[in-house]
């Protein structure tokens, strides 16, 4: 079963460690930059460690756009050794229940977004209800739900 567990001092170096698989660098950023991020935006997100079994397998971050307003979904990842397992389903299971408790604001809509060359996470977002929206930002397109209600 897939928990997600605050990045906090005692475990963010397990984030550090996690590690794409070749060609996967274009299309997500890595922990260290997301939790740069993180501590920029502080008061209106919360990164998160994908675990297994105890053990990280994977990182994500959300973030509240009070402009908006909206909940999006970034940096999503699962460590190399671990893909083709199920935690990216799972996990996006457990953000979206995160998210369902309206943490930040009172918003339903989510978001992300998915590079153009990534079909699997494509996939994967359709699959729990998540649908292009039209935007487009250079290699990236943005998908949207709505949850709640």
């Amino acid at each position: 079963m897939v928990e997600l567990t605050p990045i906090t001092e005692d475990n963010f170096l397990d984030a550090f460690r996690l590690t794409l698989a070749p060609g996967q660098e274009e299309f997500v950023s890595h922990p260290i930059r997301s939790l740069a991020q993180a501590y920029v935006y502080r008061d209106q997100c919360q990164p998160f460690g994908i675990c297994a079994d105890g053990k990280m397998v994977g990182y994500v971050m959300v973030i509240y756009d009070y402009d908006v307003p909206e909940y999006d979904i970034w940096h999503m990842m699962i460590d190399k050794d671990e893909q083709g397992r199920g935690y990216g389903g799972e996990a996006l299971d457990r953000v979206l229940e995160y998210i369902a408790a309206k943490p930040f604001g009172s918003s339903d809509r989510v978001a992300l977004t998915c590079n153009k060359n990534n079909p699997a996470a494509k996939r994967l977002y359709e699959s729990r209800g998540f649908a292009a929206t039209g935007a487009e930002d250079e290699d990236e397109i943005e998908l949207a739900m709505t949850i709640g209600g």
